[in-house]
């Protein structure tokens, strides 16, 4: 049985909208976190295990790099940050990098595209591009 959303719960949702500090997704509200909203920064376990480290870090840097280096309008595909840190191991770093691409999302660094259009990295699926945000 689905469960069903009381007016308290609804009332009780934040107006605010929060993104994950790990992969960078929206983070959905639970009633369950009514109590402490403010104090949460992932959205899941697992992200909470994971964190961000000096790899993640890395990421964002070649990304940030990757962009400076072309034109104000150009884009670059997550393969091509992948292939820059890991030449001969690149596809186990694509979901990495996209998790990068939606922190810097999040921090208003870039934006992210499929097919010339911006759009929300929470639900995006299948090829993406990056570019600087205009």
């Amino acid at each position: 049985m689905a469960h069903r959303q009381s007016a308290a719960d609804l009332e009780a949702a934040p107006v605010s909208e929060k993104v994950c500090g790990v992969c960078g997704r929206r983070i959905e509200w639970r009633a369950a976190w009514a109590r402490d909203w403010a104090a949460v920064t992932t959205c899941s376990a697992a992200c909470r295990r994971a964190g961000v480290g000096p790899a993640d870090r890395v990421l964002e840097q070649r990304i940030r790099k990757l962009l400076a280096a072309r034109a104000a309008s150009a884009t670059i595909c997550p393969s091509d940050v992948a292939r820059a840190v890991a030449p001969d191991d690149w596809r186990a770093l694509m979901e990495p990098v996209r998790r990068a691409a939606r922190r810097l999302v999040a921090a208003g660094e870039v934006d992210i595209t499929q097919g010339g259009r911006i759009v929300d990295p929470s639900t995006a699926k299948g090829p993406i591009r990056i570019r600087r945000h205009r």
